[in-house]
């Protein structure tokens, strides 16, 4: 007969709290997952995004790609999906991202893993909670970086009383410079590029710094829409699931991944960017107030920048500040409420996004 100790390890483990980060710090993330053509249709049936090059192969072959690529987000959120076990299931709020960029295109049957290294560290002032910084690299079978990207998230100490450790706040980039944007849209046939089929006439130069750009619809959020879709990125935070735990919180609901903010506002901005078919980097982001089922999501974008990339004449980079909305369409482009964002404002994001030339 076997018979077990009391000190046998726990197979059970409660995710890493604050006191458990140290600076430079790597973590590989568990569980590959092989990016398959049903979770492009199931990401498609979420978010109803329309982006041509994304959604047919005929159009993707015809402008040089050898078949439709992944969508830009479903990427990002699958391997920021593989990070959340071990850096964020204790967090109290992911709070902004930055220097995200793309650096190979996706197409299904790849294979994504991920890996992470912690950058910085600073506990708050209540004691109870500190801020962890990371930068995350998604990878492909080949071992080829297809995406980076630092964020900070505010996590829950163990214990209040453990010690805060030394201070270390990274110097992070403003913006993502042109010549750093990655190569995940390969050179593409720009006069083989047909704006019917894509939904839009307008390319790069018909946009103008300043410029703003009502998306015009609204999307509401169902509660099994936004759980299904963050199992789909294997995204195990118990905020977006655990209504039990969740009704003892501050807002005794379920919150919606911010993430499902993110995709949601991009899709709607195919009115009006329906040619933006490719988003090269993230250079900041902030989820600006929680977003929970039953609320509709609107959204606009301002054209912030425009650069021209060295040695292509296919496309050019477009820079906007896209600002989500819920419950309030955009037609008044709301933002501010004096020193405040407009209580209305759940994103306020600002990206490079590539059209042809």
């Amino acid at each position: 007969m076997t018979t077990h100790s009391s000190a046998t390890p726990a197979k059970t483990a409660p995710g890493r709290f604050f006191e458990d980060f140290a600076v430079g710090d790597v973590i590989r993330h568990a569980t590959p997952r092989t990016v398959t053509a049903g979770d492009v249709s199931l990401y498609t049936a979420l978010y109803g995004s329309r982006f041509a090059l994304q959604s047919s192969d005929a159009f993707a072959e015809s402008v040089g790609h050898p078949r439709a690529p992944v969508d830009d987000l479903l990427v990002f959120h699958i391997v920021f999906g593989k990070t959340v076990p071990d850096v964020s299931i204790n967090a109290v709020a992911n709070l902004g991202y930055a220097a995200c960029r793309f650096l190979a295109p996706v197409y299904p049957g790849d294979t994504l893993t991920a890996v992470s290294e912690v950058i910085g560290l600073k506990e708050n002032s209540n004691g109870e909670t500190g801020v962890v910084y990371v930068r995350s690299t998604g990878f492909n079978r080949e071992g080829e970086a297809v995406l980076d990207y630092v964020r900070w998230v505010m996590v829950r100490k163990r214990d209040k009383a453990s010690p805060a450790p030394a201070e270390v706040v990274p110097s992070l980039p403003r913006v993502v410079a042109p010549d750093a944007l990655g190569d995940a849209c390969p050179i593409i046939d720009r006069d083989a590029y047909d704006t019917v089929l894509a939904g839009s006439p307008f390319r790069f130069d018909d946009y103008a710094v300043g410029e703003k750009i009502d998306h015009v619809d609204g999307m509401t959020v169902e509660e099994a829409e936004h759980q299904i879709a963050t199992r789909l990125y294997q995204n195990t935070a118990k905020v977006h699931f655990d209504l039990h735990h969740q009704a003892q919180g501050r807002f005794g609901k379920r919150l919606i991944y911010g993430g499902h903010v993110i995709s949601l506002a991009r899709a709607l901005s195919f009115n009006g960017l329906g040619n933006a078919f490719h988003l090269t980097a993230i250079n900041a982001g902030r989820h600006v107030a929680p977003l929970f089922a039953g609320d509709t999501v609107f959204a606009w974008s301002e054209v912030l920048d425009k650069a021209e990339l060295a040695g292509r004449d296919d496309v050019g980079a477009l820079r906007l500040r896209m600002i989500a909305t819920k419950n309030k369409p955009c037609a008044d482009y709301p933002l501010k409420s004096g020193e405040d964002y407009d209580p209305a404002v759940i994103l306020d994001l600002d990206l490079w996004v590539l059209l042809p030339r």
